[in-house]
């Protein structure tokens, strides 16, 4: 739509735009809504404004006093994470110095030039204190205040009201408030897009102004954005009348004229603008057409402090939210006081201490992991809700549909996927698992394996890896080497247990070359000749062909001679550049990792295919690596099979330097099993589980998500246990077999290649096969 059919949306049917603005939602949020669980925080209720609505503002008289003491100001914000808060929205008069003498003589009393130097104090004791992310609503500021509040705040807001000046004339609601001049608005929300701020603004509709008025304070907002990128939300909000003030008797919009401006809202801003309105001015079975009409946020709602604005409109109940929403077949979620978007590119717009902060919350959505589960730690996965109806059905089975046919997703669909939130994660697995019984039946399989992880000395610098140590000396743990005799005394010692893989890899150690993996092999074929060796990342495998001069296809050539039968896909990470340079700069790029594989493939070796993620990616890089996976399967067939393996968090470097998330979600978790047997299908028919990563309760439910592989029992597992994985080292037989059973599926022993094992399965407790492997 251009600016002259925007015009027309003044007398446009109502139910044609809401059609139009719900798509669009759908478009850019799925079935979606968010809020933000906040307390309030009225510092001041001093303002030198006297807008003729407002029962905020007051005076001094009635305040009692100018300001909040530090310490009600903490007592409140206690009291907020005390009830799950993580933000603290600071409400306040926009420079009541200005006009009240007791506000002045307040300030100084407490040793600030303004009530904006106050305000920076108090958001930096909330959040040094109590660790809640401040939101500041602090009226009209120039790029310099902007800069000033940054350090101490997520984002900042300021409404816009209106851009009618008519308003501001004598009669009007804003007259005698120079703060509410509309170009005075402007250039506050203009100052805060020079200065990099997540911003919050919107309209109060109902208090004289015109639907073609409302219409231009939507473009303005729209042409801000534009330039800067940095409006966050945009509020819908509905006069109410109250008494005491001038407006008391003045008619308030109804539901249809909100309705309407929400749609013109969204058709003006677009599917991606996260658009709210508070759901305390309507009542419950209204909120619905508040969805339909473009709605994507509920904005703030507080377990402990009213609505400062609109007292006597209390908050609805956090369950009565959720059951409307989900009657409206929506999905709640809740959100930090920096939008998703922006938590997501935390880097560029939060500063350094509140980018760390909000980096260790969030999941790669930017929303807020609220369920307490890490991968590798020993809390259960909590239990994904099961398929359900949702608003956005159509274009989500729409590409179900084309990926159980077989045909490749585009990146888009992908990331919709990825996106799924509430009954829409069910319905993914449950499709997966359909695609599952076709192509892989019911039998759950595993390999009796044993890791030799040689040398734990590293050359390169990987952010995520807590194995590896950067040199001979130790630096987190201790520093080794194998020897070769103990090498082939590990594996002679695997076979002589029932092992019929021996899984190879290890730091890239400054005096290994190409002739360092091929006496490996050597030394493993002497030790147990028949054991299968799975053997040397793509990293490896460069570094050995680098060292000795050799081609690609000539050094593979040469380890398959040796004795090496499959690759593992390690190394991978994520697929793409973008995130590869910040993860993993020194290492193997995509192409150089793809060629590996490529060529191992053509002289006759196939590879396992795996996936890092839950740090600093996004879910196009998600998308991006299946699709590149997918794209090499087609050309080459040489994959057995593809391994996510969620990103373990507590000793990896860059997660104590607070520079990458907590690991996935455990919905994250779970969608990356489903999603990558629906992407992948028909090509790969053979999606593991890592059980070291998910843990009891991750593994049955990634085995109702298109999962029919285990891995291996990981004899001497030690690269998640360092990265600070709590699951143990080992699964026997007797493991693998009762969650197959739990899960109501067989179970059988593999090969490397899926094939038939003919030797029975080691049994024993974890304990003595530690002992026994230490």
């Amino acid at each position: 739509m251009n600016e002259s059919d925007f015009r027309t949306l003044v007398d446009r049917p109502l139910d044609a735009m809401m059609a139009a603005a719900e798509a669009m939602t759908l478009e850019g949020h799925g079935a979606l809504v968010t809020y933000s669980r906040k307390v309030f925080i009225p510092l001041t209720r001093l303002c030198r404004d006297v807008c003729h609505y407002c029962t905020f503002a007051t005076t001094p008289k009635k305040a009692g006093k100018a300001y909040l003491s530090a310490d009600e100001v903490l007592a409140i914000a206690r009291e907020g994470v005390a009830a799950g808060c993580r933000e603290a929205l600071f409400t306040l008069g926009d420079r009541p110095e200005d006009r009240h003498p007791a506000a002045r003589i307040a300030l100084d009393a407490s040793g600030h030039a303004s009530t904006l130097d106050l305000l920076l104090d108090m958001a930096k004791l909330v959040f040094e204190e109590t660790g809640l992310l401040p939101h500041l609503n602090a009226g009209l500021m120039d790029e310099a205040d902007f800069r000033r509040l940054r350090p101490v705040s997520a984002s900042m807001g300021i409404m816009l009201e209106t851009i009618s000046d008519r308003l501001s004339e004598k009669g009007g609601p804003h007259y005698g408030s120079p703060d509410k001049l509309p170009s005075a608005r402007l250039a506050t929300m203009e100052a805060a897009g020079r200065a990099g701020i997540p911003f919050t603004t919107g309209l109060l509709i109902g208090i004289g102004e015109t639907r073609e008025e409302r219409i231009e304070a939507l473009i303005a907002i729209r042409d801000l954005h534009a330039r800067y990128g940095h409006i966050q939300e945009v509020i819908i909000q509905n006069f109410r009348a109250k008494a005491g003030t001038k407006m008391a008797k003045a008619p308030e919009p109804s539901l249809e004229e909100h309705a309407w401006t929400i749609a013109a809202a969204r058709l003006i801003l677009g599917p991606a603008m996260t658009i709210q309105a508070p759901p305390n001015l309507h009542a419950g079975e209204e909120l619905a057409t508040l969805l339909r009409a473009g709605v994507n946020d509920w904005g703030g709602v507080s377990p402990v402090t009213p609505d400062h604005v609109n007292p006597e409109a209390p908050w609805p109940h956090l369950a009565l939210l959720d059951a409307a929403t989900r009657a409206a077949k929506r999905t709640l979620r809740e959100r930090l006081a920096v939008g998703p978007a922006y938590a997501q590119d935390a880097e560029r717009w939060l500063e350094p201490a509140i980018a760390k902060a909000v980096v260790r919350q969030v999941d790669a959505k930017g929303l807020p992991v609220v369920d307490g589960w890490h991968p590798g730690g020993t809390d259960a996965m909590p239990t994904m809700p099961a398929a359900g109806v949702g608003a956005d059905d159509a274009r989500l089975d729409a590409i179900l549909d084309r990926a159980t046919a077989g045909e490749e997703l585009t990146e888009a669909e992908i990331v919709r996927l990825f996106a799924a939130e509430g009954p829409e994660v069910g319905r993914i697995a449950a499709a997966a698992n359909r695609l599952r019984v076709a192509n892989a039946g019911e039998t759950v399989t595993y390999v009796v394996n044993r890791n030799i992880n040689y040398t734990n000395i590293c050359l390169y610098k990987c952010g995520f890896c807590a194995f590896s140590k950067g040199s001979t000396k130790a630096m987190r743990g201790p520093a080794y080497r194998l020897d070769l005799a103990e090498v082939g005394r590990r594996a002679a010692e695997a076979w002589d247990r029932g092992a019929t893989e021996v899984c190879l890899q290890g730091g890239i150690h400054p005096d290994y070359d190409g002739n360092t993996y091929l006496s490996i092999l050597e030394a493993v074929k002497t030790a147990a000749p028949d054991i299968h060796i799975h053997a040397f990342s793509p990293l490896e495998v460069t570094h050995g062909a680098q060292t000795l001069g050799l081609p690609l296809g000539e050094f593979l050539t040469r380890l398959k001679e040796a004795g090496l039968s499959t690759l593992p896909g390690t190394a991978a990470e994520i697929l793409d550049d973008e995130i590869r340079d910040k993860i993993c700069v020194d290492k193997v790029n995509t192409a150089e990792w793809l060629d590996v594989m490529r060529t191992a493939h053509n002289v006759g070796l196939r590879s396992t295919a795996t996936i890092m993620f839950g740090h600093v990616e996004g879910y196009r890089h998600w998308a991006r690596h299946l699709l590149h996976i997918r794209r090499l399967q087609a050309e080459t067939g040489g994959f057995t099979e593809f391994v996510p393996l969620p990103f373990v968090h507590m000793e990896a470097p860059m997660w104590r330097k607070a520079l990458v998330r907590s690991g996935p979600s455990a919905r994250e978790a779970l969608l990356m099993q489903a999603v990558s047997r629906l992407v992948l299908h028909p090509l790969i028919t053979n999606i593991q589980a890592s059980w070291v990563k998910l843990g009891k309760a991750g593994v049955l439910q990634a085995l109702d998500a298109g999962v029919n592989d285990l891995g291996g029992v990981l004899m001497d597992e030690s690269i998640t246990r360092a990265a600070g994985g709590q699951n143990g080292q080992f699964w026997d037989a007797t493991q693998m077999a009762a969650v197959a059973a739990k899960a109501g599926r067989p179970v059988r022993q593999r090969t490397t290649l899926y094939g038939q094992v003919d030797r029975p399965a080691p049994t024993g407790d974890e304990n003595d096969d530690q002992r026994c492997f230490a």
